[in-house]
């Protein structure tokens, strides 16, 4: 992979993991509600499903859950229904002392799955299939083992990075959360953000 590659993939990584959505904000909600230590196993989860999902889309299986409808709504509305349970179960929660942390935590396997139920996610990694994994400017790539591989690594650093970043804010924002209400109306607007992400998924 040329140095002109490497850093387009860079760029293209940073803007993908770190802008909003519902990993991000997933794990701010968990280090808010329930501290920074039990939003780690959210934040390896994210990285470890990632590259699940790029290596299924790396061996021609995205473009085939994509170009089937079925398989497509199928992924969308699994994807949307997850995301409302989660934004339901946080407006539930108004403070620290009442969050209970069965009831809000996300197991490591539930992190893993919720990665294959973001049509985003699939869309993103036939995105860096195809642009980085099959071809090398513009050609047929020689080496897409070492590339795909090349993909992971990078993506496995920038998924962990970026959900760390915004765990660590929200674990920060614990102590000043945990008077009056404010802890309700963060994870309130923490809901909201989940439900207008589930939304917008149904229109892509």
């Amino acid at each position: 992979m040329s140095a002109t590659e490497l850093t387009a993939l860079l760029l293209f990584c940073t803007a993908m993991s770190f802008s909003p959505g519902p990993n991000n904000t997933l794990a701010t909600a968990l280090a808010a509600n329930l501290g920074l230590r039990r939003a780690l196993r959210f934040c390896f989860a994210v990285p470890t499903g990632w590259t699940l999902l790029m290596l299924v889309c790396g061996l021609g299986l995205g473009a085939l859950v994509l170009d089937v409808p079925v398989l497509r709504w199928g992924v969308k509305l699994l994807g949307v229904a997850y995301m409302l349970w989660l934004a339901w179960k946080l407006v539930s929660a108004a403070r620290l002392s009442e969050v209970d942390p069965a009831r809000l935590d996300v197991s490591f396997a539930q992190g893993v799955g919720l990665q294959f139920l973001n049509i985003k996610a699939w869309m993103l990694a036939l995105t860096l299939s195809a642009g980085w994994v099959v071809n090398a400017a513009g050609q047929p790539a020689p080496n897409p083992g070492e590339r795909l591989a090349i993909v992971c690594a990078v993506m496995v650093l920038f998924a962990f990075t970026s959900n760390f970043a915004y765990a660590l804010t929200g674990s920060l924002l614990r102590q000043w959360l945990s008077q009056g209400a404010r802890l309700r109306w963060f994870n309130r607007v923490l809901a909201i953000v989940l439900v207008a992400t589930a939304l917008w998924m149904l229109t892509v």
